[in-house]
Order: structure tokens, then C-alpha cells, then sequence
């Protein structure tokens, strides 16, 4: 496995990677702990204006670490590691931008409803297949979902499992930009145009179009509850063990 890239400050643009430790494309409970602790350091570092998120070489991220979710002595400290990684997303006051090309599956997908702008390759695909599993979103987007795509273009992806190609993700608003050729280079030429900005009205505007983020962050508690529950029943248990041997 290729080692996993280190946050990299470029012209007051922190250029994150979201991958595991050892390189995989997935989010497992040290990669959750990492990417907060590195959006806690973000905020209080003048020299930060913007983030761009972006994933591996071909693939964006796959989700969450599966051999986690079926070990049961591993389950608090995953809970506690997911729950401050995503207040921290809720609650950070700069633009995040995500640089997206290829694959954006379960959690790998919902952080992109936090990002302001998601800039995407055409050759990208969405999905989020929590309810297949036998689980509830997560990331508060049971609130951002709605707000972005509509309820009836959010029940259709969360419900229904479908898979949006980046056409139809930017039809329904989760995508800002498409680009066909070079899309890390767009997104941090974005990411550049608003470095330039007056950074206090950057970050009020931003701050007032936002809103209010505790409603997020009760959410956020409240999805991480019901996931909690889930992955201790054992009809859930068993469909994603079916999953992690298809996967192997």
C-alpha cells in the first residue's frame, strides 16, 4: 500500500488527503482521528484560508473501514473518533472545497455536504448505501441532504441506494463544477481565487450563510445513535459480513 499524504500548505491552501493510514482508500478510525485533529490545527492557523479535501489517484473514497464495524471491542472508540470528526466539519469556519475524481461511496460522500463547493472529474461517481446495509446516514445529512438536493432527490439517493454519475450530482446541486481534464488543478485554482479574499468577509459571509450549526451538530449525535444501534443487531451484522466477503 502507498503511504498516506501528508496535509500540505500551499499559498494559504491546506491540501488534505482522504485516505487510511496505510494508503487504502477508506476512512477507518485513525484516519477519522487524523483528519480531525488536522481540521482542529486548520482552524487556528492564520496561514490556512481554505481546504481542499481530495482523494487517491482514481478513486475518492470508498467508505468507511468495514473490518471495524464487525468488531464489537472496537466499536467505542470508532463512535467517539467519527462523532469529533464530523462536529469538527459541522462547526469549521472556513471554505472547504472538495476535489473529487472518481468514486465518493457512504462516508466518503456525506463529507462532501460539507464542503462549499465540490468540483468534480466527469468521470465520478456518488453513492451512499446506508440503507442497504441496515444503517442510517450519517454527518448530519439527514438535515443537508434535504436542504441541498431537495427531500425528494435526497429520499431517492438515501433510500434508494442509486448511484449518481457527476451529470446527475450536479444536476441536483451536490456538485458545483465538472471538469473533464485536471480537476485537482480547477479546484485549487478556486481554492487560490478565494485565498485572495478579504478574509474577514470571506469567513463572515460564509459564517452567515451557513447558519446556525448546532442543529448539525445534534443531528450529527442523534444518526451516530441509531448507527450505534444498528451494528449491534444481528441481522445487520450478518448482511455486512455477506458485504465484507464480496468485498475481500
Amino acid at each position: 500500500m502507498n503511504p498516506h499524504p501528508q496535509p500540505e500548505l500551499r499559498n494559504h491552501t491546506l491540501i488534505v488527503t482522504v485516505s487510511s493510514n496505510d494508503g487504502r482508500p477508506v476512512l477507518d478510525r485513525r484516519a477519522y482521528e487524523s483528519l480531525a485533529r488536522t481540521f482542529h490545527e486548520a482552524a487556528d492557523n492564520d496561514e490556512v484560508r481554505v481546504v481542499v479535501l481530495r482523494g487517491l489517484a482514481g478513486c475518492f473514497c470508498l467508505g468507511g473501514d468495514f473490518s471495524e464495524f464487525l468488531d464489537a471491542t472496537k466499536h467505542q472508540k470508532l463512535i467517539a473518533a467519527v462523532t469529533d470528526m464530523f462536529r469538527t466539519l459541522a462547526t469549521f469556519p472556513k471554505p472547504i472545497l472538495a476535489c473529487v475524481d472518481g468514486d465518493a461511496v457512504g462516508v466518503g460522500c456525506t463529507i462532501l455536504f460539507h464542503c462549499d463547493m465540490v468540483i468534480a472529474s466527469n468521470e465520478s461517481t456518488f453513492r451512499v448505501p446506508f440503507v442497504d446495509f441496515g444503517l442510517v446516514p450519517d454527518a448530519a445529512t439527514s438535515i443537508l441532504a434535504p436542504q441541498k438536493l431537495g427531500y425528494a432527490g435526497a429520499f431517492r439517493f438515501f433510500c434508494l441506494g442509486d448511484t449518481l454519475h457527476a451529470e446527475d450530482a450536479r444536476a441536483l446541486g451536490l456538485v458545483a463544477e465538472i471538469v473533464h481534464d485536471g480537476v485537482e488543478e480547477a479546484t485549487l485554482g478556486r481554492a487560490r481565487q478565494l485565498a485572495k479574499k478579504p478574509v474577514a468577509a470571506l469567513l463572515q459571509t460564509r459564517g452567515l450563510l451557513k447558519g446556525n450549526t448546532g442543529a448539525l451538530c445534534d443531528r450529527i449525535d442523534q444518526e451516530i445513535s441509531l448507527f450505534q444501534q444498528a451494528l449491534q443487531d444481528d441481522t445487520t451484522l450478518r448482511r455486512l459480513q455477506r458485504i465484507a466477503r464480496l468485498a475481500a
